[in-house]
């Protein structure tokens, strides 16, 4: 069972939190919800706010369910889940209910869908959002050999303002 707590006493490694976790992005679209797993953003405190900063490339699916939702939730889970997460950031929810195939059960919390399965559930607002641009790496390898197909993720800066852990 999830518990409300204070964002105050959230405890984790961000490095490892994200690049060997991995995390689920889950937003909705009128009546349909989408997810992906990422394994890339971080946290941090941005104009006097507990935020997170987490990018999609412009082809993904979810991305039109972020950008239709002013809220999102970003979800992190015990080892046993990790093929699912493996598989949805695989498969696009665009070609099939992906959802529909893995171990997760969806739920609201408010309006905001996350996975009863999650063991820290972490629920954002959208503040910004900007495309990263070619011409502002002051590495051009890293452009190279991340975006190959010029495919430049976007940035969206979300406000934390509430959490649910089984902790």
């Amino acid at each position: 069972m999830l518990n409300l707590n204070q964002l105050e006493k959230l405890q984790m490694n961000p490095f490892t939190k994200l690049s060997e976790q991995w995390m689920l992005i889950t937003a909705k679209n009128n009546n349909k919800i989408n997810t992906m797993t990422a394994a890339w953003g971080g946290f941090g405190y941005l104009w006097n706010k507990n935020v997170a900063f987490i990018f999609i490339r412009p082809q993904r699916y979810t991305k039109e369910f972020i950008d239709a939702s002013d809220e999102l939730s970003l979800s992190f889970y015990d080892e046993q889940y990790r093929a699912d997460l493996s598989y949805l950031g695989k498969i696009s929810g665009k070609n099939e209910n992906k959802i529909e195939k893995c171990n997760l059960h969806p739920a609201y919390y408010h309006s905001v869908p996350y996975f009863i399965e999650a063991n820290t559930v972490l629920f954002c607002k959208k503040l910004y959002c900007q495309q990263l641009q070619p011409s502002s790496f002051y590495e051009n390898s890293i452009s190279m050999k991340n975006y190959p197909e010029n495919d430049y993720h976007y940035m969206y800066i979300v406000e934390i303002y509430d959490l649910l852990s089984k902790k």
